[in-house]
Order: structure tokens, then sequence, then C-alpha cells
């Protein structure tokens, strides 16, 4: 590998002086800078990042710890983070968990499953001297995941992190499904049933807020008893909605396009159609979403913007570390984009 003296050689300039001619921090004639920049690209020089990252305590690298890049909403906030940082310079090295891979569900309370993944990968990026870090969780809940006296800079992405002073950067759950309940009010439908996750899920709790507030807005008493609580998949939601299609609901809210599937799947067994018979909305906009018949209409997650703000706020911390002086946890929540189909008709 061709070295920055060998190059200072070739060039019969001094070794600062070429170190200064690739940082454009040095004032030297034009026929010089234009000769030391035709031997670095003739010789394909290549500056020693770590070298550099030693004598300046920045390697222009960003560590990224994924839960699982499996899970539907980690490849779209990963885009996010690394169009924001590829164009400013910076490298990101990528560390997936694979704990839903590993243990689907079960791993979310067991600490010693979880600590015997992430810490030796904690370490790992520690020795690669990266400037910050972002942790990408599979799904919003209280995340214990970074080091006490961990001084690198960090940001947690689509969770809450339990580290004093870590920004969180999350999904705006309760102002979403609020919009979406408004829609479906201003459709007419006041007998709105829900088709929930998991009861102690924050992302179901959240959603089902922004529920009650668009129902009390509108002068509409909440019912529990139109509110049904199933997995985050098709065959519960089925199940759910085998109870909450017996009601007198109009409508159905449901907290992921999966779940609204198991609708789907009902009402096409009994002669039924959504749009027509019943209205059906869902949540997250994922691929499926447009291929329903008919289309759902839904709340498309922003995973991009959470990726690309996740990736402002630490680049904040790494250029002005006062930033990371404050007392309490940043909360940055990201509204979803309403996505319009033909799912809910008017009455």
């Amino acid at each position: 590998m061709v070295t920055l003296k060998e190059i200072a050689r070739e060039c019969n300039v001094s070794a600062a002086t070429v170190s200064n001619i690739l940082n454009g921090k040095h004032k030297v004639s034009q026929e010089t800078r234009q000769k030391v920049m035709d031997v670095v690209r003739r010789r394909g020089y290549q500056p020693n990042s770590l070298a550099k990252g030693l004598r300046t305590q920045k390697t222009k690298t960003i560590g990224i710890i994924a839960e699982d890049i499996a899970q539907f909403s980690t490849p779209d906030i990963l885009e996010g983070i690394m169009n924001y940082f590829e164009p400013r310079g910076y490298r990101t090295v990528v560390k997936n968990l694979r704990m839903y891979a590993r243990w689907n569900d079960t791993w979310y309370d067991d600490d010693q499953a979880y600590h015997s993944i992430l810490d030796p990968i904690l370490q790992e990026i520690a020795s690669l001297m990266v400037d910050g870090l972002i942790y990408i969780a599979g799904h919003a809940r209280m995340v214990p995941c970074f080091l006490d006296n961990m001084s690198m800079p960090a940001v947690m992405a689509y969770a809450y992190a339990c580290d004093s002073g870590v920004p969180s950067v999350l999904v705006d759950d309760e102002t979403s499904a609020y919009e979406i309940v408004k829609y479906l009010i201003g459709r007419g439908h006041r007998k709105i049933g829900v088709i929930a996750g998991n009861a102690e899920n924050i992302h179901s709790q959240k959603r089902l807020i922004g529920y009650q507030k668009a129902l009390y807005e509108a002068g509409i008493l909440y019912n529990p008893q139109w509110v049904y609580y199933a997995q985050w998949d098709k065959e519960s939601a089925y199940e759910a909605a085998k109870e909450l299609l017996q009601t007198e609901i109009t409508a159905v809210f449901c907290m992921a396009d999966r779940m609204a599937g198991g609708v789907y799947c009902l009402l096409d067994e009994q002669g039924r159609r959504a749009g027509r018979d019943i209205a059906v909305a869902g949540f997250d906009n994922q691929d499926i979403a447009e291929y329903f018949v008919p289309g759902l209409t839904t709340m498309a997650l922003p995973l991009h913007d959470i990726g690309s703000t996740a990736a402002r706020c630490l680049l904040e911390q790494i250029e002005k570390p006062e930033a990371r002086e404050k007392e309490t946890p940043q909360e940055i929540l990201i509204p979803c984009t309403f996505t319009e189909r033909d799912s809910v008709q008017r009455i």
C-alpha cells in the first residue's frame, strides 16, 4: 500500500505539504497541487483513517447497532441514517444483533440472553473508536442498552433510551392514531372498533390514547368493549375480528396493516367487503397495504425520517459536545403520513 511519504518523495515535496493539500489547508501553487493530486490518483493512495483519528480524536466513523435487520421497520431507518452521514464524509459500521431471528419475541425480559449478545458488540464498537453510536430497536419500549460509563455520544432510534442524556427518536403514535380515527369520524363513522397490539406494548398504549382523544373531541363515548387485543399478526387479528364484527360497529381501526389483513380475510369469508360493508383502517403502510382489495387506508411510518433525525441528533452531539450535558433525555416524536385508499366508505 502506497504511503503519504512515498507520494511526497515522488513529488519532491514534504509529507506535510501532501497532507495539507489532501486536507485543503495549505496554500500552494496550482502546479504543485495538481502534481500531488495526479500522483495520488495514479498511485491509488488512500488516507489511513485510523491514524488520522488518533491525531484528531475523530475517525469520521459511526457505529450502528440493530436489534434485527430483518424487522420490517429497520431497513428504512438504516437507510435514513446512512443517507444522512455519507454526504458528510462519515462511514458507518453496522452490527446486527439478530435478536428476533435467535429468539423471536422471548428475549425482551431475559437480560442475560440480551447482554450475552449485546455486550461483546458494544466492546467491539468501542474498539473501533467510532465517533458516535445509534441503536435501532425493533419496537418501542424502554431499552437499557447503553453503558453508564460510555463516553461516546449515542442516540436511540424507534424506542426509548433508559439512559440519562441519550436522545430518543420515535414514531408519534398518539398523534398519528388520532389523525386516522379523526378521518374515520369525518367519514361519518361514530361506532369505531379497535384491534390493538399487545396491551403492554407502548405502540398499543399510545395509539389507544390517540383513538380516545379523537372520540372525546367528537363527543363520542369511549366503549372499552369495542377494543380487542391481538399479537400484531393476521391470525390473531382474524380471531379478534370474529368477536368485534358481531357488535354494531361500522369501522375498525387496526393498529397494524398485517392485522387489517385478518379483518379482510374474515370479511371475505362472510361475503362482505372493506370500504363497502364496513370501514377498515390500518397503520404502518407496509407494502401489502396497497395490494389489499380494496387498497388499505393507513398511516405511513416515518422510518426514513426517524433515521435521518437520529443521525442529525448524533452529529450535533459529536460537533457540539456541550449538547450532551442536558440533564433530561430528549424525546423527538416524528408523525406518520396519512395514506388514503379505498377501504373507508362514507356513511
